[in-house]
């Protein structure tokens, strides 16, 4: 199976889909979802500290037959971790349990309100020592990324939000394509399947012959998004990741950029979540 990459504006390749762990906890499951992602053609994982799996993370990759040049592994500092000694601890913690000589990405989780221009700066020492190849951020809106601007930093390579038909972000989408910052989208199929039985989605389903799932999926990539979407589900691993052998056309891509007028997202306020 092809995986297309997409290109960052460091020069860094990575690929445009991957595997989530958000809320796999349970170790094995965790374990047993990244290799049937990877024999699936899977090699990108996108994991964090909040969720509790890096250790079955680091595990996976350890024993699996790929190489390391192969994978694309992303982690995140929480919001506890903030401030620049702080940030530079937490990251040799993931990085033990991750059990890597390097990281491929590595991301601020939530701007909060005080240390994330101090947090960035660790992110960039770490940067510039090539501990990580691609530094970022999440749920960052323009002014968290205009503040880090106006203090002489690197802007982030990626920026990863919630994203999805009924919350697509597109005025976000816009500004980071014009600072050439990778938009990357979480819960991209939104929590709990609404939008999988959105008359639309279900319309469009029928005329490409694929499922919802798949539909949206296509739409976040013909978006110019990067994705992970969460499952532990053999069958639905394969099936996400079987979005490359076809397309959506203009007037299935604006039946669903319609959806956006439903204005409903399911994570909180980066503005006032995680006030640290």
């Amino acid at each position: 199976m092809k995986i297309f990459n997409k290109e960052l504006a460091n020069g860094v390749k990575v690929p445009c889909i991957g595997i989530g762990m958000d809320q796999v906890t349970d170790q094995r499951q965790a374990y047993d979802a990244i290799h049937c992602a990877f024999e699936a053609g899977d090699r990108s994982i996108d994991t964090a500290s909040s969720y509790k799996n890096e250790e079955a993370v680091g595990k996976a990759v350890q024993e699996s037959a790929l190489s390391r040049e192969e994978l694309y592994i992303t982690t995140k500092l929480t919001a506890a971790d903030q401030g620049y000694d702080a940030a530079l601890r937490a990251f040799d913690r993931s990085m033990q349990a991750l059990r890597l000589s390097y990281l491929d990405c590595f991301l601020i989780h939530w701007p909060g309100k005080y240390l994330y221009g101090e947090t960035w700066r660790a992110f960039e020492r770490l940067y510039q020592e090539k501990a990580v190849r691609v530094i970022g951020v999440c749920n960052f809106n323009p002014h968290h990324i205009e503040t880090l601007v106006s203090q002489g930093s690197m802007l982030p390579l990626v920026n990863q939000v919630e994203s999805h038909p009924y919350y697509p972000q597109n005025e976000l989408q816009s500004y980071c394509d014009d600072k050439n910052i990778l938009m990357e989208a979480w819960s991209p199929l939104m929590c709990g399947g609404i939008i999988l039985k959105d008359p639309v989605i279900i319309k469009i389903s029928r005329e490409t012959g694929k499922s919802p799932a798949q539909v949206v999926l296509r739409w976040h990539i013909q978006k110019n998004h990067r994705i992970f979407p969460k499952s532990v589900t053999p069958a639905r691993i394969r099936e996400n990741l079987d979005i490359f052998d076809f397309e959506l056309n203009q007037d299935q891509m604006s039946a669903i950029e319609t959806l956006k007028d439903h204005n409903q997202k399911i994570g909180p306020n980066p503005d006032i979540f995680f006030e640290v």
